[in-house]
């Protein structure tokens, strides 16, 4: 069995404010062009369909461009999908049951009633079936209350025992072929995956995102979403497949790519191949002097997105203005020099730590001028309170 997996689509996201809508167009073009020649059995979305859980009209225009484009194929395909954590359920589930007349099928939410299970959709090749298991993203909150119904014991606390949990209520046969689709962050003993600027990764709370991706051993296949770099999570076959574009300068060095995974019958190992895409514009940094910098310049790499460090201690007369005039989708320009490097050794001696609540009442008191007042401070710590209770 062909299955193309794609994951982290983002449709809608902005790049320091320049619009990425015809990149996105372009990849996803590309996507329906290698899906038209490889001829796979079945395609997987594994979550961050949107970049905003309120897509804007332009966003659902583009993606519904994608799933028409998959529908105009000369033989239709399954497409399976999940929601991330950029996605809001009820938005992607919009018409759910009108898409799987069209072999669309989605979960945006993992169980949540006694009776409910993981939506589990069979595709059948010579070998027999493959079961394909879609656990969209989920916080232990999301199904505390299922649990609590069900009169467990042990109600799960933290990511990996929601993961756990959730899996063991489900009956996967170890003879036949069985893929699993999930939205997280997985890690292994191994160690951990590779990370970005551009991910909206929950790993600043003392990391209780983090699952072991042993959880998914019973599966032959895990199809990843959720990191921007094309990697595995310990074995190989628990992939991330990545993003189709560089959505930040973080990615710079990454080779965007399609992942084509091959399932022959039960126990043979699993092919996985990447085919390279690229977008309109590529993402990178400069950094050098002016003059270096701008004797680098072409005709081509001049209207690529790029982040600019000049390091001249003497700083250029009118140097931004020469850059922007100079780059097209100029995102930022910093100042590497001397003197930069000692007020930043200056300002790290000088900052202490803080706690969310000291930064906020710093900032309302820089940006008010006047401190909180103590009803103010009281419904704040509520707030995060509320927010760090989410969190897990």
């Amino acid at each position: 069995m062909k299955i193309i997996h794609l994951s982290d689509l983002h449709i809608g996201k902005q790049l320091n404010g320049y619009s990425l809508k015809e990149n996105q167009q372009k990849i996803l073009r590309q996507a329906v062009d290698v899906i038209r020649k490889e001829q796979p059995d079945v395609i997987l979305l594994c979550g961050d369909i949107y970049d905003k859980a309120v897509p804007s009209g332009e966003a659902f225009a583009v993606f519904n461009q994608f799933l028409n484009d998959l529908n105009s194929l000369e033989r239709q395909i399954p497409v399976l999908i999940i929601a991330g954590n950029h996605d809001s359920p009820q938005r992607l589930s919009f018409a759910s049951g009108f898409l799987e007349k069209h072999h669309i099928y989605m979960s945006v939410l993992p169980p949540r009633k006694p009776e409910e299970r993981l939506k589990k959709i069979v595709v059948e090749d010579e070998f027999g079936p493959v079961n394909f298991y879609l656990l969209p993203f989920m916080k232990p909150g999301y199904v505390r209350g299922l649990f609590e119904k069900e009169g467990a014991k042990d109600i799960p606390g933290t990511y990996e025992e929601a993961v756990r949990a959730i899996l063991a209520r489900e009956t996967v046969n170890p003879k036949e072929r069985n893929v699993i689709l999930s939205h997280q962050f997985y890690t292994s003993k191994s160690g951990e995956p590779e990370t970005c600027g551009s991910e909206q990764v929950s790993l600043s709370v003392g990391g209780v995102d983090k699952i072991d991706v042993s959880v998914l051993d019973e599966f032959d296949y895990a199809a990843l979403g959720h990191l921007h770099k094309a990697q595995q999570s310990g074995r190989k076959e628990a992939r991330y497949c990545g993003t189709l574009l560089k959505y930040s300068v973080s990615e710079e060095k990454h080779k965007k790519s399609i992942t084509l995974v091959t399932i022959e019958e039960k126990g043979k190992p699993v092919i996985m191949k990447e085919i390279p895409v690229t977008g309109i514009q590529d993402v990178r940094r400069e950094k050098g002097s002016l003059e270096e910098i701008l004797s680098r310049v072409t005709e081509n790499n001049r209207h690529d997105f790029v982040s600019v460090t000049i390091t001249d201690n003497q700083e250029p007369y009118h140097f931004r203005e020469k850059l922007q005039e100079t780059f097209d989708f100029l995102l930022e320009i910093k100042v590497d020099n001397e003197r930069t490097r000692k007020r930043l050794e200056e300002t790290a001696c000088q900052a202490p730590l803080s706690t969310p609540f000291e930064a906020f009442c710093s900032f309302y008191e820089t940006v008010c001028r006047q401190p909180l007042t103590e009803e103010e401070e009281k419904e704040i710590k509520k707030v995060l309170a509320k927010a760090e209770e989410e969190q897990i």
